[in-house]
């Protein structure tokens, strides 16, 4: 997330969401959630008013109703002020990751494709680090463009996604952005993708890792790998100091299993390498399978220790040391 929506959500200001409730896995243990907020649910269902948060202005009927007596409202409202103070907040926040050197950071190739693309592509995403990045590095402008499952937790969603974003607008230019664990989950459907002939690009962010849940493993567990390291076996020791070396390759040859599919497969291993590579994946009428070799413990941040609220972000494994669970 953004630190400057952390400090928002601290703040005294009126939250509405519409056809939902709060799910318990964004609330705190001691449910205390934005102590200062007026909470405005609009909901079709009474029974789903203030189930896990008391909403203090509860409103019920159709949604598209509600909307349209809103917008009338809201047209009269003066933000410019308020947008000012959100500005300022995204620059004392920004997100930030380091740069100047030759390593090979998912980040970076997501600005890369924003680059490439300008803006105008329509992204899908997997569940994990590469939903995150996505979600801070790709700039969106333009509406409809992020397909995603949010927080629901489906790992390859975004190739069949994809599949139906390039079949509804077959002129555009359509990314899933991939980790290397969860493509593997829906990867037949690459045979679908050259079947309908559809110029699909597949950006994998391959770090060798299940990296979301491997990140909270470094930060809280003492770098207790369980189950999220794509190439360990029982000859690896519990605590692994050493990511990368000697390491039995399990993870698959993407590049040859996109050639399978009769895809066009690359693989990317340095920095200067990558705008090319999405160039002429974007002017090949095919699909595409882009296998980015990155660095394996890259990390996501700001992010939200577990039962901790949400203004006790942290930004680096150091500032997780009054979390640790193992």
């Amino acid at each position: 997330g953004y630190r400057a929506g952390a400090e928002l959500m601290n703040m005294e200001f009126k939250q509405m969401t519409l056809g939902m409730d709060y799910p318990t896995k964004n609330m705190v243990f001691d449910w205390v959630f934005q102590p200062h907020a007026k909470f405005i649910n609009i909901d079709i269902d009474p029974a789903s008013i203030s189930k896990n948060v008391v909403i203090d202005v509860p409103v019920v009927g159709d949604a598209k109703n509600i909307l349209k007596e809103m917008i009338k409202l809201a047209e009269k409202l003066d933000i410019k002020v308020w947008l000012e103070e959100i500005d300022n907040w995204k620059k004392q926040h920004p997100l930030t990751y380091k740069n100047d050197d030759d390593v090979l950071r998912p980040q970076y190739i997501v600005e890369m494709i924003h680059k490439v693309t300008k803006g105008d592509a329509i992204i899908t995403t997997e569940v994990g680090q590469n939903q995150m990045w996505t979600a801070q590095f790709y700039k969106f402008n333009k509406p409809r463009r992020l397909i995603t499952s949010g927080g629901l937790g489906t790992m390859e969603y975004g190739l069949p996604a994809a599949i139906g974003a390039q079949l509804a607008h077959p002129e555009s230019v359509v990314f899933d952005i991939a980790g290397d664990g969860s493509i593997q989950m829906n990867i037949q459907e690459m045979a679908t993708i050259s079947q309908c002939a559809l110029p699909v690009n597949i950006a994998i962010l391959n770090n060798g890792y299940l990296g979301m849940v491997r990140q909270w493993q470094e930060f809280f567990f003492n770098r207790q790998y369980a189950a999220t390291c794509l190439k360990r076996d029982d000859r690896c020791p519990i605590v692994c100091n050493n990511p990368g070396e000697n390491c039995p390759p399990y993870i698959p040859d993407f590049v040859k299993l996109a050639e399978a599919y009769f895809a066009v497969g690359l693989r990317i291993a340095k920095k200067q390498d990558v705008e090319g590579a999405i160039i002429e994946a974007v002017k090949t009428k095919k699909p595409v399978l882009l296998d980015f070799i990155v660095n394996q413990e890259e990390n996501v941040t700001p992010m939200v220790p577990a039962g901790a609220p949400i203004d006790l972000m942290i930004s680096s494994k150091e500032d997780a040391q009054d979390f640790l669970l193992a």
